[in-house]
């Protein structure tokens, strides 16, 4: 009971104030009194939610006899597991205990904008983000790299992306950009390690290479990713390599054979997400720590992924709820339809 209830406490704290500083990111975006905002929020948000978070658990303390937990219910069909399996955009490797996309998930239509990474944090997923961008061909790449903990899961992400438009963002790259063409993805391989231990390695021809394990729980400064990506020529390799030391890699960090190109992604060199904070990360992270450790205890008599997520859809639908929904959900993509009209 008292897990559940300071999960609900931090939550809603966390949104509150990830709330009023998308608030604030609107108004440096609009150019409207943004140094004024950003000072109040700054200086005042903080200590208001830690009143705010001290005051509920200390009600919680004194009212806990009285307080009676509240299971959520979902309605849930009988093609749920094949939906993590295919339908949702995801396969699983039963030899690593570790889900990845498909070559053509339903993600790929949405493409991908700075955007997007701003909507992680307030989603409970808190993550170091790398795009590393560069032009070859007159046209303008990103390969985007992520590491870190996607609510139960943790995982990591190589994205390679084409612009098609610039969205006139001026405090941060405001390129949009499309999944590359079938013709124009890459070989690409990473070694996930936690604390220089390895959870998972995966590699293969694609656009977007991925890898998540369920309720595995991780500071995205514990991560490091060993990337090997394999261009399509020489020119490109080049490009990329010089986009790595325009954001702060060194000659040193990498190295290139032929048409491949090495480097480790420990701490990022490139600004992260405005919806980041040492405070909320820590708020989320506690919430995130807590679903893996539900999530462990729930399925520590099962040794199978069909038999543990058949177990937490019968016992525990709301962490269920969490386990279907691998690595960025939906909700991160809600943006999409506005930058649709924009850029047709």
């Amino acid at each position: 009971m008292f897990a559940a209830l300071f999960e609900g406490i931090a939550d809603l704290c966390t949104r509150t104030f990830i709330l009023l500083r998308v608030v604030a990111l609107n108004a440096v975006l609009l150019d409207i009194g943004g140094l004024v905002v950003i000072g109040v929020l700054y200086v005042l948000l903080p200590l208001i939610a830690v009143f705010v978070l001290g005051r509920l658990l200390y009600i919680l303390i004194v009212k806990a006899s009285s307080i009676a937990g509240v299971g959520i219910s979902a309605a849930q069909s009988d093609e749920d597991l094949d939906d993590v399996f295919g339908i949702a955009g995801y396969e699983y490797d039963p030899k690593q205990d570790v889900f990845y996309s498909t070559l053509d998930p339903w993600q790929k239509k949405f493409g991908y904008c700075r955007l997007y990474d701003e909507a992680l944090a307030p989603l409970s997923m808190i993550i170091d983000c790398e795009p590393i961008t560069f032009e070859c061909y007159g046209k303008k790449w990103m390969i985007e790299i992520w590491k870190g903990q996607y609510t139960l899961n943790t995982g990591g992400e190589i994205g390679l992306y084409q612009e098609v438009a610039d969205l006139g963002l001026t405090k941060f790259d405001g390129s949009f950009y499309i999944s590359v063409k079938d013709e124009d993805m890459m070989y690409m391989a990473f070694s996930l390690k936690k604390n220089g231990k390895e959870l998972f390695y995966r590699e293969d021809k694609h656009w977007w290479l991925t890898g998540f394990k369920m309720g595995e729980f991780s500071q995205p400064s514990e991560l490091t990713m060993d990337i090997a990506i394999q261009f399509n020529d020489l020119n490109m390799c080049y490009s990329f390599i010089n986009g790595l030391l325009n954001v702060g890699y060194t000659e040193d960090e990498i190295v290139k054979l032929g048409n491949k190109v090495y480097f480790t992604f420990g701490k990022p060199r490139t600004e992260q997400p405005f919806t980041r904070t040492r405070f909320t990360d820590w708020i989320i992270q506690k919430k995130n720590k807590l679903m893996c450790t539900k999530y462990r205890e729930a399925t520590a008599n099962y040794a199978s992924i069909d038999e543990k997520l058949t177990a937490l859809k019968n016992n525990k639908p709301s962490l269920y709820n969490k386990a279907v929904n691998v690595g960025k959900g939906k909700k991160v993509y809600k943006a999409y339809d506005r930058i649709k009209r924009s850029i047709n």
